[in-house]
């Protein structure tokens, strides 16, 4: 366990000691935030008025806490898997320095070493992401605060298991990553789409059915889906005191992926989150897996049998 430590902590100040990659990734979401908060904002507002029937008026607080609660959501449900990437270059680093084949012939074991850079990637990762979500939430104390303690705790919570899920999937892709040209490929392409798979940028009931069923097998919709819930209660809740019938409500609920659908049935919260830690634990073994036979096939030798000399 000593040398675990120690490895978490020398891959924790490798992170640091880069300021670059640190500023970076501590201003994207930061910037990501207001980037919603421009583009976004006027589009999750105008699409939740149309869904109110004519007669009811609704106070700009609430309106606004209900697009807070989406764009809040929509942040860190990208966030908590994009950021790990970045966080992960680490990893990339030990390979192109030598610091990789170095740990290849000493005790150290693979097990251990996957996990300390599981470990350290998590630790950085979630520092990013308790920041953005700070950031976020005084976001909504300005626009329309309608959470309760309780979804605060859940917000965390779902912030701190997106963020495990994250990291075993960037630690997962970065086994097969030994380039920082391929490292900033995969942080691009992730990035990009990110987002739009998982239903932060896009409702995916704005899709088809054959898209929706698609997108229902990815467990990044299931936790876009549980930021939204827990983002989003306390407005919900506030619509329903002010006489908001609760069929509206439920319909607004579809619209913007509060409510998900497998294959036609309806998933419940628990559920969305029996998936992301079942998937979660699955890309952690896999990830332990891969590092593990890629470790095993650096370290064969192949020794040639030397040729027989001819006779004279």
């Amino acid at each position: 366990m000593k040398t675990f430590f120690v490895m978490c902590e020398r891959n924790i100040k490798l992170f640091f000691k880069d300021k670059g990659l640190f500023f970076t990734s501590l201003i994207t979401p930061i910037i990501l935030l207001v980037l919603y908060v421009a583009f976004l904002a006027n589009v999750y507002k105008s699409s939740m008025l149309s869904a109110i029937p004519e007669g009811f008026e609704i106070p700009e607080k609430i309106v606004n806490g209900v697009v807070g609660g989406q764009l809040f959501s929509s942040l860190l449900a990208v966030i908590t898997v994009t950021v790990s990437f970045c966080a992960n270059m680490v990893m990339v680093q030990d390979k192109l320095t030598g610091a990789a084949a170095d740990f290849a012939v000493t005790p150290l074991k693979k097990p251990v070493q996957a996990m300390a850079y599981y470990v350290s990637t998590l630790a950085v990762t979630m520092i990013i992401c308790l920041v953005a979500t700070v950031a976020s939430m005084i976001y909504l104390a300005c626009v329309g605060w309608y959470l309760s303690v309780g979804d605060v705790f859940l917000l965390l919570l779902d912030t701190f298991l997106l963020t495990v899920f994250g990291t075993a999937l960037s630690s997962f892709v970065n086994v097969f990553v030994s380039t920082n040209g391929q490292a900033q490929a995969v942080g691009t392409i992730v990035s990009a789409g990110y987002g739009f798979i998982c239903g932060a940028y896009m409702p995916l009931s704005n899709l088809g059915k054959g898209l929706q069923n698609v997108a229902s097998l990815l467990p990044g919709t299931y936790g876009t889906a549980l930021f939204r819930n827990n983002a989003l209660g306390g407005s919900f809740n506030a619509l329903s005191d002010i006489g908001v019938p609760q069929e509206v409500i439920n319909g607004i609920k579809d619209s913007i992926d509060c409510n998900l659908y497998f294959f036609g049935s309806k998933v419940s919260v628990g559920a969305m989150y029996g998936v992301i830690v079942l998937t979660t634990a699955v890309v952690i073994g896999a990830y332990v897996l891969a590092t593990v036979v890629k470790g095993k096939n650096k370290n064969t030798l192949i020794i040639k049998p030397e040729k027989k000399k001819k006779a004279e």
